[in-house]
């Protein structure tokens, strides 16, 4: 079984361990892994990119602003991020998005940096990872106004519902989903996955973070996107094999990957 966790965060700092969680990774079947390159603070984007340069054979790297971060991010990084998206490492621009659920970044900042990311995946010719929370109907507008580009995208994470899910689609969009679809009160997002076109589910961790049943309140890993592949077989009621290996060849067209 092949599987391709298309999300997560592998910073050095929350994996001192990280050869043990490779191995890990691959006894579970998981031949690649898309390192989320997050800027951090002025000049650092985090580990992705050296990752993606190390370990070329697993890992592949994105290169974002997070809506958290946009207020804080100098003119001279988003200069060195639109450089980056056309780094051949780099497979997409993001994570990017709304946040309007903590709202850490002033509402009208995190549109304007969205559309910037939008802007910089379309000059690169990258697909663009987007992150939601509580801002469906302005990140909606954004995408209408701005246009997705010819590469597409992915809505990582998904925790919405069906209408959600049919209003991502409909604008070209992939749909993402992570351990939380395995939760006992995740039922709004289960009905979404039957309905997601079998071309266009992908599956990740957003390691650390959302541990899957039976492992929640533990630190994440890319191992676990097996549980979320178990999941996604049981909602579309087929062997776990056809689902990792559907949602393998999504990631792998989506992110041009080998």
């Amino acid at each position: 079984m092949e599987l391709l966790d298309s999300h997560a965060h592998l910073e050095r700092a929350d994996y001192p361990d990280l050869d043990a969680v490779v191995a890990r990774a691959a006894a579970a079947g998981v031949r690649r892994i898309v390192a989320i390159g997050l800027w951090r603070a002025p000049g650092d984007f985090g580990d992705a990119l050296a990752l993606a340069a190390a370990r070329p054979e697993t890992f592949s790297a994105t290169i974002g602003i997070h809506p958290h971060e946009c207020a804080r991010v100098p003119e001279a990084d988003w200069v060195r991020a639109e450089a980056l998206a056309h780094d051949p490492r780099v497979v997409g621009v993001g994570e990017t998005g709304l946040d309007f659920h903590y709202d850490l970044s002033p509402r009208q900042v995190q549109e304007a940096a969205f559309r910037r990311s939008l802007r910089i995946a379309r000059a690169a010719g990258k697909p663009v990872v987007i992150h939601l929370r509580e801002a469906d109907e302005a990140a909606g507008r954004v995408l209408r106004e701005e246009g997705l580009g010819e590469a597409g995208g992915v809505v990582h994470c998904f925790t919405g519902d069906a209408a959600a899910a049919r209003t991502w689609l409909s604008l070209g969009l992939h749909v993402s989903v992570a351990g939380i679809a395995t939760f006992r009160t995740a039922e709004a997002i289960r009905e979404a996955v039957r309905l997601v076109p079998r071309d266009r589910l992908l599956v990740e961790t957003d390691s650390p973070f959302l541990a899957p049943v039976p492992l929640r309140g533990q630190r994440n890993e890319p191992a676990n996107v097996a549980l979320v592949a178990a999941k996604v077989a049981e909602v579309w009621g087929l062997p776990v094999e056809e689902v990792a290996a559907l949602t393998t060849a999504n990631a792998r067209r989506l992110f041009r990957l080998p």
